[in-house]
């Protein structure tokens, strides 16, 4: 770390907190909630983008591809097939029935039960993906910085929870398009100095990356435990997609925000073309630190000798050699060995301080900090509003005060022990596994069921709140249990699993209290009906 560095650093976090100041000025609860409706097709899209792409992703794809192959880039077929059920379904249905949550809309549809039973499984999903996000990026800046993790984790969510709860959403989201364009050329540079200082260029490193190795772009394999298998991506990346774009309050706050349904289905658009520049950069170097380290395996040693101190695994002898000097002499089992103890996260970091000038180094740092602020800012801002709009003002509406000052004390002070909250479980993820592992189980539990409660309200007519209900608490409950007696699956067949059980309890439940479509008011409410505008308000909805 370089004087130059830091100031990079410095720079970057006073800027944020200065949003935050700014933004802060006569703050009304619409403007802290939905930014006065008022914000554009770009700073929705790209805040859609920086918030849900976030610290986990700058850190897993290139970990993914260093260790396992390019089948996660299945992630932007996935994605593009969701999308037309996000542009055509989801935006349209919140516009027209004007909600303040996603989850609004469930009461409308059901019942009261139903809205809080899905804006508390959306608010453990967030809490839950906020922790593992900043866990994530914590890692990879604790270890160029060679400082205390616990204490990037704090400084990061102290400074995150200062400008949004100063600043609300429109501090957010433009500090979200800040995050963006950081990330981005960060990006960039990273592509370029690994390229400049790998021996034979692209096509060198192409041809490295894929000698000797197998099933590098797909692997339609049947198997519950194969690691990135082409059939759990592509289904279980399009149920992932389809919840955190389509029934998820951090995205939907930013369609809410928007001007009209339009701006948001461009800036959603926006958000969908950007995946398709970030990851594929992401992935590359991915393959360039692989290429990198197979040609010169003595700069990962040290990752190696740290991790196994000092004694060679058990798949391995050395005949009396240390550590460094094993794979000295060894080097073809570097990557294998790396791969095998679980450090493909280290990849990166490792190359950021061996290799990159001062000044570079600092803003590759802010650009971790940006993915992880992104990350903890959104999060704590969309639980807050969860709790106040589904809970506090639907449930106990005779603690809302009149006097918008005590109103933004109360918005201010939640966000603060929300954040406080997310914070404490960053500091104690890191048992979990590695970090796609970590994203996929803090999110699949809650998330597959979450989606499914809304598919079946916009589709199925005939779902009943008893239905819903039921079948949305047994298949958070019994996918959070098959996590741990079937620790061996790969995490995002999860997502498939979560939804599909709340699906098929949920219709089956539904079967013997199903109304006549006549009689069922809710059922006007389906997808078809509110496009159309053949719907009315269930006469207990607000009740």
């Amino acid at each position: 770390m370089h004087s130059l560095d830091y100031g990079v650093i410095f720079v970057y976090l006073l800027f944020s907190v200065a949003l935050g100041i700014y933004f802060g000025r006569n703050q009304s609860r619409q403007e802290f909630f939905a930014a006065g409706n008022s914000m554009g097709w770009l700073p929705v899209g790209l805040s859609v983008m920086a918030t849900l792409f976030s610290a986990n992703s700058f850190v897993m794809y290139p970990s993914i591809a260093y260790g396992s192959g390019l089948r996660i880039s299945l992630f932007l077929i996935a994605i593009s097939l969701m999308a037309p059920l996000v542009l055509w379904v989801f935006i349209p249905v919140y516009a027209r029935l004007k909600c303040q949550t996603a989850y609004e809309y469930l009461e409308r549809r059901y019942h009261v039960s139903v809205r809080s039973l899905a804006s508390g499984l959306f608010i453990f999903l967030r809490i839950g993906w906020m922790a593992s996000a900043t866990y994530a990026a914590s890692v990879v800046l604790a270890n160029v910085m060679q400082v205390d993790q616990v204490t990037v984790i704090i400084v990061l969510g102290v400074v995150s929870i200062f400008y949004t709860m100063l600043g609300g959403l429109r501090a957010v989201m433009w500090t979200d398009v800040l995050q963006f364009f950081i990330f981005s050329l960060t990006i960039l540079l990273t592509l370029g100095l690994i390229l400049s200082q790998t021996e034979g260029g692209v096509s060198g490193m192409i041809s490295t990356y894929f000698e000797g190795r197998e099933n590098v772009l797909i692997d339609f394999t049947p198997s519950m435990t194969l690691e990135y298998g082409s059939w759990a991506l592509l289904i279980g990346l399009f149920l992932e997609g389809l919840s955190a774009f389509g029934a998820d309050q951090v995205a939907v706050q930013r369609y809410i925000s928007a001007r009209s349904e339009k701006t948001s289905q461009i800036g959603f658009s926006i958000n969908i073309l950007g995946m398709w520049i970030v990851v594929p950069g992401l992935l590359a170097i991915g393959v360039g630190l692989y290429s990198h380290y197979q040609q010169f395996p003595e700069e990962i040693v040290s990752v190696l000798a740290t991790e196994l101190n000092g004694e060679l695994p058990d798949w391995r002898s050395g005949d009396g050699m240390t550590v460094p000097e094993y794979y000295e002499s060894y080097p073809q089992y570097v990557a294998e060995d790396i791969r095998a103890l679980n450090k493909q996260d280290e990849a990166l970091p490792q190359y950021v301080r061996l290799h990159f000038p001062p000044g570079v180094v600092g803003l590759f740092l802010v650009a971790l900090m940006a993915a992880v602020m992104s990350s903890i800012d959104s999060g704590i801002h969309s639980v807050t509003t969860a709790l106040m709009v589904d809970f506090r003002d639907r449930h106990f509406a005779h603690w809302k005060p009149k006097n918008n000052m005590i109103e933004m004390l109360q918005d201010r002070g939640l966000v603060v022990l929300i954040g406080i909250l997310s914070i404490f479980l960053a500091c104690n993820v890191g048992e979990m596994g590695d970090v796609f592992a970590i994203g996929k189980k803090m999110t699949a539990g809650f998330g597959g069921p979450l989606l499914a409660v809304f598919i079946l309200a916009l589709f199925f007519k005939n779902s009943t709140t008893a239905g819903v209900m039921t079948g949305a608490l047994s298949g958070a409950l019994i996918t959070i249990a098959l996590m741990y007696l079937a620790a061996d699956w790969f995490s995002v067949w999860f997502w498939p699993i979560g939804f599909g059980l709340t699906m098929l309890i949920g219709l089956i439940v539904s079967l013997p209290t199903a109304k006549k479509k006549s009689d069922a008011a809710e059922a006007s409410l389906t997808y078809w009906n509110v496009i159309h505008g053949n719907f009315k308000n269930p006469p207990d909805a607000g009740e």
